[in-house]
């Protein structure tokens, strides 16, 4: 069905009965493939300026294999989150090209088309125990073409170490701020700086944090302006809104 729609889309080219504009509004809401297990979403990347990225975490490797071969079959790029090890080694077997991000946990085949920017997203950990998901937000907007910044452990234990580099805060055009436990790193960053601050709670803590509860709840609670919050240890969420923000900066 998929193939038979371009086909005619592009004799509709040909022969002027549609324009360009009108062909890309029709290619937008062309189906998926159905693998049975799974329905890939084949033109997303026209539709949001991204492929669709595969989330890794609850399926079984055989699974996620086959939906990275088909995705990269089609664009030679695949992202896949929550990738464990395990995964990659069975990718690598068919994809030698496979990129195995340890740290975000992130697998990647290929280079996507987007040039990197000049404006810098900065992402700032309160602690040494919150860099997993914050290399998972710092990896994605890497791979979305942006320039990162780290500023690991600064949370408001010892709030020193954060005022030693304000010029990092001040300088960077979006900041992701990862934080476990109360959460108070994102408010008060939020309160210092002219710029988007995308909160990120994580499941760092002892017993009353509630798995990231408390820190997600101080976050939504901020009342310094500008700040806005994602989900529980969703890195690749706030790194890929921060692509988004970064990219409309630079577009103005």
């Amino acid at each position: 069905m998929e193939r038979g729609r371009i086909r005619e889309l592009l004799e509709d080219l040909k022969t002027g009965r549609i324009d360009i504009p009108s062909a890309l509004d029709a290619l937008r809401s062309l189906p998926y493939e159905d693998l049975g297990f799974a329905k890939i979403d084949t033109h997303r990347e026209l539709r949001t300026g991204f492929p669709e990225v595969v989330f890794c975490q609850s399926k079984t490797t055989e699974q996620v294999t086959e939906i990275i071969e088909r995705i990269s079959s089609r664009n030679g790029f695949v992202m896949a989150t929550r990738a464990s090890r395990e995964v990659y080694e069975a990718v690598r077997k068919s994809r030698a090209d496979a990129v195995y991000h340890e740290s975000a946990r992130i697998l990647v085949i290929g280079e996507t088309r987007r040039k990197t920017r000049d404006n810098t997203i900065l992402v700032v950990t309160a602690g040494t125990s919150d860099q997993l998901v914050a290399e998972e937000a710092a990896v994605t907007a890497e791979i979305m073409g942006n320039r990162v910044e780290r500023l690991y452990d600064v949370g408001v234990a010892g709030v020193h170490r954060l005022l030693d580099s304000r010029e990092k805060l001040f300088s960077a055009s979006v900041i992701v701020v990862v934080a476990g436990m109360e959460g108070a790193l994102a408010s008060l960053i939020g309160g210092m700086v002219d710029k988007p601050v995308i909160a990120v709670p994580t499941s760092v803590g002892y017993g009353a944090s509630f798995s990231g509860l408390a820190a997600l709840l101080s976050m939504l609670n901020c009342c310094a302006p500008g700040m806005v919050v994602v989900n529980i240890d969703n890195g690749f969420g706030a790194g890929y809104f921060a692509s988004t923000v970064n990219r409309l900066g630079e577009e103005r």
